[in-house]
């Protein structure tokens, strides 16, 4: 008989409370919750069987990378803004130093040690395919119902380049002869009708449809610059560095995780994040808001037998002119109204990713490091939502 994932967490829970706690308490004392919080993430986490070994080889033995994974790890539970406070704490508090593996405060590398192998762990992916694992392991067998997609404004320190002049400059003491444009004639409206414009076939998004999911992730800008984003008051607000699109099951698990550029917009990562989705979990509908209504991400999530519910943007759907004809707005029905709104449980994700594991305090630069640094702490973030299934 196959258990449910509630039960899976209950008896590993179970474990923890009647087996392992007692066990490190009587080690190290009386354990404090973040210490508890750390182990059980440490546990639950398959972060073993991707951390490579380097004993047996030629030359100068390198120090442990399994603690130092792990210390990072606990860096996104404890909530530290600088690998240097991480240091501090691994120096003076013992059960953090013996539960990451270090026995004596001596046993601890150098900040710069931590610095090199924190660039490894960005080059080969640690977090990503440890949080690929666990999702698989924990929800292959849960038919989820929910998917809601969004993206966060990630702020980093770095400099981008500047974009070259759009226009070549105007010369000095020649009068340029003036342009005869012809009349403007609005092609959508005729005969009194208004008809659709034709799809393009150059877009981004159209070339995602037959492309695979490597070649969708390669041709997606990663670079830091610029990006603008209306809130919720219909205020612009503006950030340099980078955007985290996520997916997000019931239950505020995270799902899948893609970094782009800040000004890469929202609709140019549904198809990716929906292919990457689907190759890890079931789920029935896909919840987005009006930023992702095109023809183009609702057809491929229909292709892939998901059901779209997406927020309708109503582009164009009414005109200013008294005498063109008025389409009626769309709206959803008052089933997809209801189960739009569990859209918002993304915002909760999102939030509690830059309040308590890390998603605010970036200080790496590159966009490597800045996404090994955010799924250090959604892989905190995933293990901490799981245990709250038993709660």
């Amino acid at each position: 008989m196959k258990l449910t994932l509630r039960q899976q967490i209950t008896q590993f829970a179970h474990v923890l409370q009647t087996q392992l706690f007692p066990v490190l308490s009587e080690e190290l004392g009386e354990l404090t919750e973040p210490a508890k919080r750390l182990v059980a993430t440490l546990e639950m986490i398959p972060l073993a069987r991707f951390v490579p070994s380097s004993r047996g080889w030629i030359g100068r033995p390198s120090k442990d990378r399994l603690a130092i994974a792990s210390a990072f790890v606990a860096k996104a539970v404890y909530g530290f803004s600088l690998t240097r406070q991480l240091l501090e704490a691994l120096q003076t508090d013992v059960q953090l130093r013996r539960i990451c593996g270090w026995k004596e405060a001596r046993q601890v590398p150098h900040e710069s040690t931590f610095s090199r192998a924190f660039d490894e762990f960005a080059r080969m992916e640690l977090a990503q395919f440890v949080h690929e694992t666990l999702i698989r392991e924990t929800q292959q067998n849960r038919l989820i119902g929910h998917i809601a997609r969004d993206s966060t404004a990630i702020e980093a320190r770095e400099r981008f380049p500047g974009t070259a002049a759009l226009s070549k400059p105007r010369q000095t003491g020649q009068r340029q002869p003036k342009k005869h444009t012809p009349p403007r004639t609005n092609q959508r409206y005729k005969g009194g009708k208004r008809t659709p414009l034709p799809p393009r076939e150059d877009t981004r998004l159209h070339r995602q449809r037959t492309m695979k999911l490597p070649e969708m992730l390669a041709d997606l800008p990663t670079g830091c610059n610029l990006g603008a984003k209306t809130n919720s008051n219909g205020h612009v607000q503006y950030w340099r560095g980078y955007k985290l699109h996520l997916d997000v099951a019931d239950g505020q698990i995270p799902i899948s995780a893609v970094l782009t550029s800040a000004s890469v917009h929202d609709s140019q990562v549904a198809i990716p994040l929906a292919t990457m989705s689907s190759q890890r979990v079931i789920y029935c509908y896909e919840l987005m808001d009006a930023a992702y209504d095109v023809r183009e991400i609702v057809a491929h999530v229909r292709g892939m037998n998901h059901v779209p519910i997406v927020d309708p943007a109503n582009r164009g759907g009414r005109t200013k002119s008294e005498f063109l004809p008025k389409t009626p707005l769309k709206e959803l029905s008052w089933a997809e109204a209801d189960r739009y709104r569990e859209r918002t449980l993304i915002e909760r994700v999102n939030g509690r990713l830059k309040d308590e594991f890390g998603g605010r305090q970036i200080r790496v630069r590159g966009a490597r490091k800045v996404m090994e640094h955010l799924m250090f702490g959604i892989l905190a973030l995933t293990a901490d939502q799981l245990l709250r299934l038993v709660r």
